[in-house]
């Protein structure tokens, strides 16, 4: 709930008493920024070229330094907007200043942005720092991450995006922490707690805004802002959880999703919004269409123009309207009409008035220009440095190649290697590249015996005499591939998720000259590996780690850190796995030798990594599992013991499997993890205390059931490799 005064509730319903209807609809207006002065473009338009590769980010900052912009001022004293997207202090200042003394009433913006993995500081993109299954570490990053927005006057983050994706051929999967419901779930929670929970300053907490709702991560053949149908168990068993908890922590802004689920938009889609948000669920603060949502219900056929999208918008449950002007332009004449309740509108603006209440935007509008952040601090450094490091996942180290010597002389290749700009991963806007570590840069860094040849290969075609220089230079080559921040994020599906250009290519004749390769993978989205995994003798999946990137790579490199992320998604084969995943159902015809079973003629079924996957430069054991049913819990133990001769960092995963129920439910899923460090030759007793009332499901009805029976209890280093026990579960319905 949004913990406000009564005094406080008072006022904000004083305010609504006092409106006029065109005020009312303004405050349910998000206006972006537009951009004059030779470019006919809006800011969200300027963002989406910059995060699809049309605009570098050095275009990107001198169109945002020079041109000339409508920040609708006019507007804001009339009263007709309530919200504006925004990144400049001095112009949230003067914003903020017309809006509570210019305009009639005093109400003040609520000024949002697309803060997604970081603002200035850029941690690693979600997809990478859910490796790290570190809720501590969810929290702290997003923490620092509202910190320094609200230094721009930003207090509304567009984030977090807790979409569980389960095809690697959306390009979205990048944003979002992966195929698990419980483990987004958690980085949900923490994301959440994070964002908005130091409220002890204005200046150290923001709105979060959970997006989006809902089921948009199930997207029909990976393709971004396409079709989704499921049936009611598995939007409640998969998709729904990770929102339930997170407004559970008390997240106080939700974002509609663009697809249409079952075939109704969700952005007029009552029964998701009105019925199963704002009542099953208590969500007591407001939801923002996504951009220009309102205006693609008529592309999506489901209404007749831009005033029945508006209509059907405000009374499936749309709070404020992202970008279109559609409730601006309509909403007033359809009150004055009869065809809309005034209630409605102001059942809108209470909730609105209430999150802008929170924040302290009536007492504490103004940001401190001289407390704005020129240079990032140290400590944001190492909390960048520790995300990146933790979110690094080693798939493959044969002959224990890793970790290298400082005195090996070491060939770097690949285009991406020396590309400062490439670290910061999808959705990022705030970053600057004099901030960014390359990989290059930081493995030169460590060792001046690292040399690079731009040998081509991902844009590029290979360049053979490079190539060759550095076969012959280096006792060993790294090849730095991957994809390019655009070939991943918002409208980036590929379906052809491989190495692109020519860079398996590149492997081969390296793999050929018979040099030690080891690839280091900078990519957004899972890649199909097959080949690599068959041939490269070193494998290791670094996402894009953000800011620290290329000092958190060549801290894994030379040793001085030990890897332990765990995959949060499962990395296919090849494409036509998709989609892949670790807690699928289970089928009367399991993939065994024989023909009529489900299976591929020319793959095997399983991933190639699958879900919390990742080795380490020690070993763990895990033995000695002990199950004990109590009357509401489960204790789980276990032993693990580091084998290895040196210290390292283990995710000991914990899952289930009901066994029989009255629907089929997933052949393994993940209740909780712990993470544990331990030094060489040493052993913990890891506890785990498993409720019971987590044991059950969603029936095809949405409603939750407990369902008496065995159970199999799962623990282990990944989603493959564990140890189990079966139980008879008696569950206590009271």
């Amino acid at each position: 709930m949004i913990d406000l005064t009564q005094q406080q509730r008072n006022h904000i319903q004083d305010l609504i008493s006092q409106m006029t209807l065109e005020e009312k609809v303004g405050q349910m207006n998000q206006a972006s920024v537009s951009i004059v002065g030779g470019f006919d473009v809006s800011f969200e338009e300027l963002i989406e070229m910059l995060t699809d590769g049309r605009l570098s980010q050095g275009e990107f900052s001198k169109i945002m330094e020079t041109a000339e912009r409508d920040y609708h001022e006019d507007e804001i004293r009339a009263g007709k907007i309530g919200s504006i997207m925004l990144q400049n202090a001095e112009k949230a200042n003067e914003l903020q200043k017309i809006a509570l003394e210019e305009s009639r009433l005093g109400i003040p913006l609520i000024i949002g942005l697309d803060v997604i993995h970081g603002f200035r500081t850029v941690f690693p993109i979600a997809l990478a720092e859910a490796c790290s299954f570190d809720n501590d570490l969810f929290l702290r990053t997003a923490r620092m991450a509202a910190r320094e927005s609200r230094m721009e006057g930003i207090n509304w983050h567009f984030a977090p995006m807790i979409d569980v994706s389960r095809d690697a051929r959306w390009g979205r999967v990048s944003e979002g922490p992966g195929e698990d419901p419980y483990l987004v779930s958690e980085f949900a929670r923490a994301k959440v707690k994070g964002l908005q929970g130091d409220t002890s300053n204005p200046a150290n907490y923001v709105a979060a805004c959970l997006k989006h709702f809902v089921a948009y991560g199930a997207a029909e053949s990976g393709r971004d802002y396409n079709t989704t149908s499921m049936s009611n168990s598995l939007l409640h068993n998969v998709y729904l959880p990770p929102f339930k908890a997170a407004i559970e922590e008390g997240a106080t802004t939700v974002m509609a999703a663009f697809n249409d689920l079952n075939g109704v938009p969700c952005t007029v889609n009552g029964k998701i919004l009105n019925q199963l948000l704002k009542e099953a669920y208590g969500f007591d603060g407001f939801v923002v269409s996504d951009a220009n949502g309102i205006r693609e219900c008529v592309a999506h056929g489901s209404v007749e123009d831009e005033q029945a999208a508006g209509l059907q918008a405000a009374r499936a449950g749309i709070d404020m309207d992202m970008g279109t002007s559609i409730f601006s332009n309509y909403l007033p004449q359809l009150v004055e009409s009869g065809e809309l309740k005034e209630d409605i509108l102001d059942q809108a603006i209470e909730r609105i008035l209430s999150v802008k209440m929170w924040l302290g935007l009536f007492d504490s509008p103004y940001v401190n220009i001289e407390d704005r952040m020129v240079t990032i601090p140290h400590e944001h450094r190492e909390l960048a440095l520790e995300a990146a490091a933790k979110s690094i996942v080693l798939l493959k180290n044969d002959e224990r190649l890793l970790p290298l010597n400082k005195d090996q002389k070491i060939s770097i290749i690949g285009e991406l290697a020396d590309k400062a700009s490439e670290v910061v991963g999808a959705w990022s806007i705030s970053w600057k590249e004099e901030d960014c570590v390359s990989v290059l840069n930081g493995l030169q860094q460590q060792s001046d015996k690292v040399k690079y040849f731009k040998t081509g290969g991902l844009t590029e075609a290979i360049n053979e005499d490079e190539l060759q220089k550095a076969i012959d230079y280096g006792d060993i080559v790294i090849a730095v591939v991957g994809e390019q921040v655009s070939m991943s994020g918002e409208a980036a599906s590929r379906a052809n998720i491989g190495l692109p250009g020519q860079q398996q290519e590149l492997l081969r004749l390296i793999k050929a000259a018979g040099k030690p390769v080891i690839a280091i993978l900078m990519n957004g989205r899972p890649l199909a590996l097959e080949w690599e995994a068959e041939n490269i003798d070193v494998l290791l999946e670094t996402w894009h780690l953000g800011i620290e990137m290329g000092s958190a790579i060549a801290d894994v490199v030379f040793g001085i850190t030990n890897p332990s992320g765990k995959l949060s998604v499962s990395i296919p084969r090849v494409t036509g796995q998709c989609p892949v995943y670790y807690n699928h159902p289970s089928t009367g015809r399991p993939a065994g030798k024989s023909k009529f079973t489900s299976r591929y003629l020319d793959v095997d079924n399983d991933a190639l990594y699958p879900f919390g996957f990742g080795l380490s430069y020690t070993e763990f054991a895990y033995s000695n599992l002990e199950v004990i049913e109590e009357s509401h819990e489960l204790l789980v133990s276990v032993e693990v013991v580091n084998t290895g001769s040196r210290s390292g960092e283990e995710v000991v995963q914990l899952y289930t499997r009901d066994k029989v129920a009255s629907i089929v439910r997933p052949v393994k899923e993940l209740k909780s993890y712990q993470r544990i460090s331990l030094e060489a030759s040493s052993s913990h007793i890891v506890q785990f205390h498993l409720p019971k009332d987590q044991l059950g499901f969603y029936d095809n009805d949405g409603k939750y059931q407990l369902e008496n029976g065995a159970f199999t209890i799962f623990v282990g280093g990944s989603s493959r490799e564990c140890l189990s026990q079966d139980v008879h579960i008696q569950f206590s319905l009271h």
